[in-house]
């Protein structure tokens, strides 16, 4: 994690150095009204799309996949926001993709990076962002609620990202969308785990070893008035109508799992819907059940 802000505090100095705070405020004054991240998300559960050129634990994406990307999460029932990577360093992609990804879509674009600097989130909004991750390992309670007031004044909204109990209790009061990320980013676990996986990767195998589902049980830590909680990393078909049901969580967080699917994204976007379609109609038959089985006994 070092190495990723020494590289973003790089790319940020030479953003810096080529457009001034005060033009990105000016360039705000002309941006498209922001499109709301918090009610998409609060319409039916669905995924937040990612976007992004390659990770640190998958390496490259399937170029394929991610050129296809903007108009098939368009297309997609069940997406409702697209998350743009703008970490060019460690994930291949720099903020004006954000801007023309934008003009792809009629859904919110959420700028994924690792935020710390108000003018990371005047960045944001000037290329069209109409929200951003702010995570909480790397921002104190204080760092959190300057730059998500910063975001809220400027219309956008933002999610919370936690890995751990400890992260979600420096997550401001009162906060509308919470993330709980699955990725673990223990140190020593961290570097092993990411090197094992690209190998895997190299040989034509795919398991991020740094995917642990146990955070997910975090949801029950969330505060009960949060509009949306958000389950991050590790999500696929398989796993997604659990997330939903067992779990509780109103949205989910996709990228590997779409932008390295080996049938091509829309393929994977119908195995989503599918997993997600079939889970509904079960549950519906077995409330169905249930309620037949109770109007048995009580005319008993």
């Amino acid at each position: 994690m070092g190495g990723i802000l020494t590289r973003t505090k790089e790319q940020l100095a030479q953003a810096k150095s080529k457009t001034s705070e005060q033009d990105l405020i000016r360039r705000i004054e002309s941006v498209p009204a922001v499109r709301s991240f918090k009610e998409a998300l609060r319409s039916q559960f669905g995924l937040i799309a990612e976007i992004k050129e390659k990770s640190p634990s998958a390496g490259w994406m399937r170029r394929k996949n991610v050129d296809a990307a903007p108009k098939a999460y368009q297309r997609s029932p069940i997406v409702n926001a697209i998350s743009v990577l703008t970490n060019h360093a460690d994930f291949g992609m720099k903020m004006e993709r954000l801007w023309r990804i934008r003009k792809q879509t009629t859904k919110p674009i959420l700028r994924k990076d690792f935020i710390f600097d108000p003018y990371q989130v005047y960045e944001a909004r000037a290329h069209g962002a109409d929200a951003i991750l702010l995570m909480a390992n790397i921002l104190n309670s204080r760092e959190l609620c300057v730059l998500s007031q910063l975001a809220f004044e400027l219309g956008m909204d933002v999610l919370f990202e936690a890995h751990s109990q400890k992260e979600l209790q420096k997550i401001p009061h009162g906060s509308e969308i919470i993330g709980i990320n699955c990725r673990k980013l223990d140190s020593s676990f961290h570097v092993g785990s990411y090197g094992v996986s690209k190998v895997l990767r190299s040989i034509g195998l795919f398991k991020d070893l740094s995917i642990k589902d146990e955070p997910l049980k975090l949801v029950s830590e969330i505060p009960k008035n949060t509009l949306v909680k958000v389950a991050e990393s590790g999500m696929t078909p398989s796993k997604i109508a659990r997330v939903r049901d067992e779990f509780g969580y109103n949205a989910a967080l996709v990228g590997n799992s779409l932008l390295l699917a080996e049938k091509g994204i829309e393929w994977m976007l119908s195995q989503f819907e599918e997993s997600l379609s079939r889970t509904s109609d079960s549950q519906v038959t077995r409330k169905n059940k249930d309620a037949a089985q109770f109007d048995n006994f009580a005319h008993a």
